[in-house]
């Protein structure tokens, strides 16, 4: 049996155990370098072609619109969201042959195929896996039937129970989640789980790795996941290997592999801890300093998390040993499951997971329903703004009947084309009546939806093209619990660091904003 390293730090106390060497030998073997070095042989292959076959170019020509026609029509009887067929069309006409390619190639799913069945394996094997208390469903029914029937519709999508007697505390900033979570996993006794997004070396982590490390030294079961994106530049592609040699089971999520798979697009954007199946958190906050404003990248960073403890705890935990067993044949242990007792507390909570592998728009549709069942206000904070049709209709329509709709923007951009992007809904929404503010301090990153007085979820789920149709997800649906009026108060404490988007600064805005903002809208779908 190995023994044990202890971890590595710098002067700070920083860990070094992921600390990447980067130069060009990393970028070449990594997955990035590898696309680039695609990109250049495609297109040396493309002007060989051309040179080769220079006598037969306008057969070549007639087979290309040939070829054009039929995809336009087979694309218009896909299933694809209409924009994105928009997108397709346009992408093809412009690159025939490529874009055709790349079409069929993330149709064809390669690599993508052998996780979606186990996914959904091991949804539809674990539907059952919590209770569900046909009380705490009649309930809510007998005081809003609306809620009740949202209830069931995230109970068919996955083992997503309402819960009653489950305490929440949401937090309006990433270090305040922080400071909580280092003394939850500090009182662990049998099991943590972690799983986020993003994981990078520094303070937080530095800190967090310090105390999963001592805790796994104490006996108690200690699982980290990443997403596979972080191999990029962030942790070496043996971080797992490093984490166990402190005691820790570390797993990547969806590895990626340029060219032989396309499962690159299916990436996990959940963000949850689990301590001994009693308490947990989710919310926008990945393991990086900027989340707790310990390193500024884009002004102030505004985040959010809620914490759970009770039996709603079992709903996250079940989700975690889901991505856990997805690269294997086993079957979840539900002994960890119901290990939390009922706690004093008001409303209902339902933690939920979005599963892009069962086309199942299950986020896009809670929050269309927030907007159509709205009374008197829906408020909404999210880093990116990048709608398809329905959602943009339905909070036109929202605003139309009366219904203040507001939302949160950055006023600092993390992606710059992204907020371009961003602001060519502008026009449509405002004239409807929606209310648009940019948050002046900086990055908004919360992924907050709120509702009279009554409703909220607090998650990971962004108004875009990504959180809603390719990734892993979660979040807390919270209906007439004590964290709904904190979650407005605040929005409202956000809204007075906030401008307020008028005619008059969209006149402002650069015809090289728009320009680039409108392209890339275009290509939205892909983003």
């Amino acid at each position: 049996m190995k023994k044990k390293k202890d971890i590595v730090r710098d002067e700070k106390g920083i860990s070094l155990i992921g600390r990447k060497r980067r130069g060009i030998f990393s970028l070449l073997f990594s997955p990035m370098g590898a696309i680039l070095v695609l990109i250049v042989l495609w297109l040396a292959l493309i002007m060989l072609i051309m040179s080769t076959f220079a006598d037969f170019l306008f057969h070549g020509v007639v087979m290309a619109a040939l070829f054009q026609i039929f995809m336009v029509v087979f694309i218009l009887n896909s299933r694809e969201d209409p924009t994105a067929k928009i997108t397709w069309i346009l992408l093809i006409a412009v690159l025939p042959v490529l874009g055709a390619c790349f079409y069929f190639y993330i149709r064809i799913d390669f690599g993508g195929r052998r996780m979606k069945k186990r996914a959904n394996q091991l949804v539809k094997e674990n539907l059952d896996a919590i209770p569900k208390d046909p009380e705490v469903y009649h309930a809510i029914r007998d005081q809003d039937p609306g809620v009740a029937q949202i209830v069931k519709y995230l109970g068919n999508t996955g083992c997503h129970p309402a819960y009653d007697r489950t305490a929440t505390r949401y937090y309006p900033l990433g270090e305040q989640k922080w400071k909580d979570l280092l003394e939850d996993l500090r009182q662990a006794k049998e099991f943590i789980f972690m799983e986020y997004f993003i994981i990078e070396e520094g303070l937080m982590w530095g800190k967090l790795l310090e105390v999963l490390e001592e805790r796994a030294k104490a006996g108690v079961d200690v699982r980290v996941i990443y997403d596979g994106t972080c191999e990029l530049v962030l942790l070496p592609r043996d971080y797992p290997k490093r984490l166990e040699e402190i005691g820790i089971k570390g797993k990547t999520f969806a590895r990626l592999m340029p060219l032989f798979s396309a499962a690159y697009n299916y990436r996990n954007h959940r963000k949850i801890a689990v301590i001994d199946g009693k308490v947990g958190y989710t919310g926008g906050v990945n393991l990086a300093d900027e989340y707790i404003n310990e390193k500024e990248v884009f002004g102030h960073w505004k985040d959010t998390a809620i914490r759970l403890e009770g039996p709603a705890v079992d709903t996250l935990t079940l989700l975690f040993l889901e991505d856990w067993l997805l690269d294997t044949e086993d079957s979840v242990d539900r002994s960890f499951l119901g290990r939390a007792l009922p706690q004093k507390a008001s409303g209902y909570v339902i933690p939920m997971g979005e599963n892009p592998m069962d086309e199942e728009r299950c986020a896009e549709n809670m929050y269309i329903d927030f907007l159509n069942r709205a009374n008197r206000y829906v408020h909404i904070m999210t880093p990116y703004l990048i709608l398809d049709g329905e959602l943009e209709n339905a909070l036109c329509f929202a605003a139309q009947r009366g219904v203040d709709v507001s939302l949160i923007l950055p006023g600092i951009p993390d992606k710059t084309a992204i907020y371009y992007l961003a602001w060519t809904y502008f026009p449509s929404l405002m004239d409807a009546g929606v209310k648009i503010y940019t948050y002046t301090p900086g990055f908004v990153h919360a992924k907050v939806f709120v509702s009279d007085d009554e409703k909220a979820f607090v998650g990971t789920i962004n108004l875009d093209y990504r959180s809603l149709y390719h990734h892993f997800e979660c979040g807390t649906y919270l209906y007439k619990t004590d964290s709904v009026d904190a979650v407005e108060r605040d929005f409202q404490k956000s809204l007075a660091k906030c401008e307020l988007v008028t005619p008059e600064r969209m006149e402002k805005f650069s015809v090289f904003k728009k320009i680039v903002g409108s392209v890339t809208r275009v290509l939205a779908p892909l983003l």
